[in-house]
């Protein structure tokens, strides 16, 4: 019984030294990039971007989900202002029958957006994915960030680390339910996600160069 009761009291013990550098490796990320989330006014003034790149997320068929909406919407809010000449619709079109890119990509033209300014990145499975496929893949250097303000910090985080300059921009159009959730999820990814960039792997998938400041519509489905 006492052996029991001390392998309890360790791994008691173990819970919660995770659960507590999970806690401050998240508020390390919040910290260390909260100076880079900036207004759509700051976005424009500053200049010079080589993209908006906008995350994906879920898809019921042909339509983005609320959350994508505002992500969709906010990015091409910022098109329109001039605060960069392209945008970098990354998602997951891993599998024939799901389709995010092509999703975003349809949602942005149909808002005004020109189709040849619309880049597509078909393998954006994860944020760090599209981070590092924005600078590997579409050479992108200076970037505007564009996903609600709970996942910027760490998308923020990720391109500092992989040597992007990049700056956010919170698409926060409504309020949605289940954002203590959401949060929670995110302090775990934040700490997952610091300890992958210590180690920088590369993107699951690869391939030729597409540099973003050619024509969107070669990212188009052959």
């Amino acid at each position: 019984m006492f052996i029991l009761k001390k392998l309890l009291l360790i791994v008691l013990i173990v819970v919660i030294a995770a659960s507590a550098a999970t806690v401050a490796l998240s508020f390390y990320v919040k910290l260390s990039t909260r100076d880079r989330l900036l207004s759509e006014s700051e976005l424009c003034e500053l200049g010079g971007f080589d993209c908006i790149l906008v995350l994906g997320a879920g898809v019921t068929g042909e339509e983005p989900s609320s959350v994508l909406h505002d992500r969709i919407t906010a990015a091409v809010v910022l098109y329109e202002k001039g605060a960069a000449p392209k945008l970098l619709m990354s998602g997951d079109h891993a599998r024939d029958n799901y389709d995010e890119v092509n999703v975003m990509k349809s949602k942005a033209v149909s808002l005004g957006v020109l189709s040849s300014d619309v880049f597509m990145d078909h393998a954006g499975l994860s944020t760090y994915d599209s981070v590092y496929r924005a600078r590997e893949i579409f050479k992108a250097k200076k970037i505007i960030i564009v996903t609600q303000k709970y996942h910027l910090y760490r998308a923020l985080y990720i391109a500092e680390r992989l040597g992007v300059e990049a700056y956010g921009a919170a698409a926060e159009i409504l309020e949605r339910e289940g954002g203590a959730g959401r949060e929670l999820r995110e302090i775990a990814a934040r700490a997952k996600d610091v300890v992958k960039c210590v180690f920088k792997p590369e993107a699951k998938i690869l391939g030729e160069a597409i540099p973003v400041n050619g024509d969107g519509d070669v990212t188009n489905d052959k």
